[in-house]
């Protein structure tokens, strides 16, 4: 069975002519399409969705050199094709209500029929109407996939930044804390306000457990779970923007006034500051659908999400760091490569629950969105946007923020913190690359989590610091 994604192009009767492209499969074994709008024909498309065309006695009069729409229905696409080609058709659409899926008929059963077959969304039939009238003039055409889509670069940028910066507020932090150890008094304050999260090895394995449970209960429950998903986000999003944005409020020296509520006073801008928090968050929900704005709200929340974890989180050691990675590189790589031979549509579960199963109009809001560049049937069909899981950002980023921290006890100006940045970078490159070559999703922490490793690795023991490095220095002194 292939299938193959292709190109509708819709033509109105206006002047100028309203256009519009759909997505449509097709089979590439039976009928090959021009790979350019210049080569190809257009046909009057005339739409027959009350019948499926499944027998000669439903074809009305009229079909000569026409496109012909109608419903999917029982019967095979051969028997279509054969009686959409009999009554002088030369092109047949087959409107699909569920999701599209390939076409599966032999190759040998169609060696007689010389009309273009394909499948299209029933609900584009309807928008065409709709959109551009009752009479439509209709062609079909595949363009190759483009090597390389900008987007790309996008992705790569904010997932460096994130992780850069993220490690560079957590070896801020560590070095707060450092500076209050002169005082008992001001660490135990100190200690107190914290809202730090130390992963041990039994955390770590309970945490991944919890992920490969998560994303099972995902794929088979997404339509009620999504939700669920989005609404936590948009709560955790909003407190790690605040988080964010109260930190550099904090460096200004201006605007300080507070008032008094509850025995407790609280500086006016950081209200302020929570409101806008909280309404970029319900506004992120409300319009999450809208494609041409509301990515850039997700990213900006995404990255907060991102940059918050990394600092709440510690690792305290490099054993624990290992562990994490290493379980997380073994999960990544069982849901995207292992389980397209357990599902029964063959569908790699990671990709199908990160793009949306069985058609879901709404979209998991744990990733990097940024709408492709490159224009190509398949940003038509399936995926308008380039994604990076959070994971593949927060995942490494722990790593960089341990070697930062690990930077900040040891006097070691920046090196481990360079070195680790540096190797997720280029795990990144090394993840497109692969991408681009296999035309298929990766599983990022396949590249990143050996880079990351590897080279911090290789700094510890060049450094002779390794035993000192897997163990961990202690921040929190007793």
């Amino acid at each position: 069975v292939t299938a193959d994604e292709g190109i509708l192009h819709a033509s109105g009767s206006g002047v100028p002519p309203v256009t519009k492209d759909y997505c449509i499969i097709y089979n590439s074994n039976w009928i090959s399409l021009p790979k350019t709008l210049d080569n190809a024909t257009f046909r009057t498309l005339k739409n027959l969705t009350s019948t499926v065309l499944c027998s000669s006695s439903e074809v009305p009069a009229g079909l000569k050199d026409k496109a012909v729409v109608v419903m999917r229905g029982n019967c095979t696409f051969l028997e279509k094709a054969r009686i959409a080609q009999t009554s002088g058709a030369k092109m047949l659409l087959i409107a699909s209500k569920p999701r599209l899926s390939p076409l599966s008929d032999n190759k040998t059963d169609f060696e007689n029929v010389t009309l273009p077959v394909a499948l299209i969304r029933y609900n584009d039939i309807v928008d065409m109407q709709l959109t551009l009238g009752n009479e439509v003039n209709v062609t079909l055409y595949s363009p190759p996939l483009p090597e390389f889509d900008g987007s790309m670069v996008v992705i790569f940028l904010i997932a460096v930044l994130t992780v850069a910066l993220g490690g560079y507020w957590s070896g801020v932090a560590e070095l707060d804390n450092l500076k209050a150890i002169a005082s008992p008094e001001e660490r135990e304050t100190r200690r107190k306000k914290e809202e730090n999260v130390t992963f041990t090895p039994v955390t770590v394995i309970l945490f991944v457990v919890i992920c490969c449970v998560m994303l099972v209960l995902l794929y088979f429950f997404y339509k009620w779970l999504v939700y669920v998903i989005i609404s936590v986000f948009c709560l955790a999003s909003a407190m790690s923007l605040y988080n964010c944005l109260a930190a550099l409020i904090g460096e200004i020296p201006f605007g300080q006034c507070r008032i008094a509520c509850c025995n407790k006073t609280i500086e006016v801008r950081l209200i302020f500051l929570a409101v806008f928090c909280i309404a970029a968050a319900v506004i992120w929900a409300v319009f999450r659908n809208e494609d041409r704005w509301a990515w850039i709200l997700q990213d900006i929340l995404g990255v907060a999400f991102c940059l918050n974890f990394i600092k709440t989180l510690k690792m305290p050691n490099f054993k624990s760091c290992v562990i994490l990675l290493g379980l997380l590189l073994l999960y990544d790589v069982f849901f995207v490569f292992i389980t397209p031979f357990i599902t029964k549509n063959g569908a790699s579960i990671m990709v199908e629950v990160a793009a949306g199963p069985f058609g879901n109009s709404e979209k998991l809001p744990v990733v990097i969105r940024v709408p492709r560049l490159e224009y190509s049937a398949s940003t038509l069909c399936d995926m308008p946007f380039s994604l990076l899981g959070f994971g593949d950002i927060i995942v490494p980023g722990l790593l960089v923020a341990y070697c930062r921290r690990f930077d900040v006890q040891t006097s070691s100006s920046s090196v481990y913190y360079i070195s680790c940045t540096i190797a997720y970078a280029i795990g990144m490159v090394l993840t497109f690359i692969v991408l681009a070559l296999m035309k298929m999703g990766q599983p990022a922490l396949l590249y990143l989590v050996p880079c990351t490793l590897i080279t911090s690795s290789l700094v510890a023991w060049r450094r002779k610091e390794m035993k000192k490095f897997w163990k961990g220095s202690s921040y929190q002194v007793s």
